[in-house]
């Protein structure tokens, strides 16, 4: 089906809830192996038909040139033949991590004679709503087919054209796999009223995963009537502590800054403790300056660094996304906890010190959905935690929180195993 051939968006969307639905039944009693299957026949597909996936990219970047579409985001639009290669082995390492759904834990004998435990379910159907990168709709399928969940997917329009051709290759390795190939559905239309329809059909649609800017998760949130995994910031914080070894504290500093700027755990603010201030802010000024970070400091920051400038208030609330870095000069860490509360996205912050009860207590008092020690914040990443992939970040509190894989996706039941005990 054509976008053109879609006349009624609201009967098309109930259509393809329904049928997520139906299908939805028949993965969550899919065995691993079919489901292995179909995402090895996935990947062979999508490898044999490179051709015809460039040649829906090119329709897709020439059509977005046309519109103006700015030169960051025709580069997350193209599939190059790097990229198509790092989707192909994507579906490869999904097959190859555990299967969660059935697994069973904590069972235990009550003083009754029954067992009580907890088995690992899917979800059901996922929406999910992302735009400018067309790898998302092979990364998404995967992570959901092997959780077991049916898949609903409404990626941005500058993309169509590769998204239904990934999609067209998902569809023939479900099906030689003898999965229901609406297990995953690609939505074939870009009019925006599907994306109103998606959030609004809570009989068919379990859950919705946003993932792009912050306005559209911010629509997503606030006018959804199915639960929404998603955060709207990484406004991610690095605290020096003046008891940090200071050689530990440039390297991760550096990296939490420079390794990459447009990503969600990258570091955003710098904080450092004023005992230390003098001793570190020079060596990292210089180093960032040649990287062409710019700086925005606390009056005290502009002292120690005077080619940085003025930061307003706005600053500190900010995910910058580029070389931009914000710098707070703090008393100590009960100021940079507070400051982390204030400002702070609940993403992912980090201590550098060598104080074990500070470092305690940093882990425990920053709620964020990674907290880490003496480590990078780029590495709040699902492949880097070992979930192998994710399918997005949730800096909520229920069910799923932080890196969204494969557990993130399934939910428990419990489970009761007797031998005919009654309840006197």
């Amino acid at each position: 089906m054509s976008d053109t051939e879609i006349h009624d968006v609201q009967a098309y969307m109930r259509e393809v809830g329904q049928r997520a639905r139906a299908a939805s039944r028949a993965l969550a009693r899919a065995d691993t192996a079919a489901k292995d299957a179909a995402l090895a026949a996935m990947a062979e597909d999508i490898d044999c038909g490179r051709a015809g996936l460039m040649a829906a990219n090119r329709h897709d970047l020439e059509a977005g040139a046309a519109k103006g579409l700015d030169a960051a985001l025709l580069d997350r639009l193209e599939l190059t033949p790097g990229r198509i290669d790092a989707m192909i082995e994507g579906l490869r390492q999904v097959a190859a991590l555990p299967d969660p759904v059935g697994a069973i834990t904590d069972l235990n004998y009550r003083p009754s004679g029954i067992q009580v435990g907890r088995m690992r379910v899917p979800l059901g159907v996922v929406g999910i709503i992302y735009e400018s990168r067309p790898n998302v709709t092979a990364d998404a399928a995967a992570l959901c087919l092997k959780s077991g969940n049916a898949t609903v997917l409404r990626g941005g329009s500058e993309a169509f054209a590769s998204n239904q051709a990934i999609a067209a290759s998902i569809r023939r390795g479900l099906t030689a796999a003898g999965l229901p190939a609406d297990g995953v559905q690609v939505v074939a239309t870009t009019d925006r009223a599907a994306v109103g329809q998606m959030i609004a059909m809570p009989e068919s649609i379990d859950v919705i995963i946003p993932r792009g800017g912050k306005g559209l998760i911010e629509r997503i949130s606030r006018d959804a009537r199915v639960p929404v995994i998603k955060h709207l910031d990484g406004i991610c914080h690095v605290y020096i502590d003046d008891r940090a070894d200071l050689d530990k504290a440039f390297a991760v500093a550096m990296n939490a800054k420079t390794q990459r700027y447009g990503t969600c755990n990258t570091m955003e603010t710098l904080l450092v403790a004023q005992g230390v201030a003098e001793l570190i802010l020079p060596r990292l000024g210089a180093a960032l300056g040649e990287k062409g970070v710019e700086l925005r400091g606390c009056p005290r920051t502009r002292d120690l660094l005077p080619a940085a400038v003025p930061a307003t208030e706005e600053d500190w609330a900010t995910e910058y996304l580029a070389p931009i870095l914000s710098i707070r000069v703090v008393a100590d860490m009960d100021a940079a906890i507070e400051h982390i509360e204030r400002y702070g996205s609940h993403h992912t912050d980090a201590i550098i010190t060598e104080d074990y009860t500070r470092a305690r207590r940093f882990l425990r008092e920053v709620d964020s959905s990674s907290v880490m020690v003496n480590a990078s914040t780029r590495f709040a990443d699902g492949f880097e935690y070992g979930l192998g992939a994710e399918i997005g970040i949730s800096t909520d509190k229920f069910h799923a929180r932080g890196p969204v894989g494969l557990e993130g996706l399934t939910s428990v039941k419990f489970i009761v195993l007797g031998n005919g005990e009654i309840r006197g």
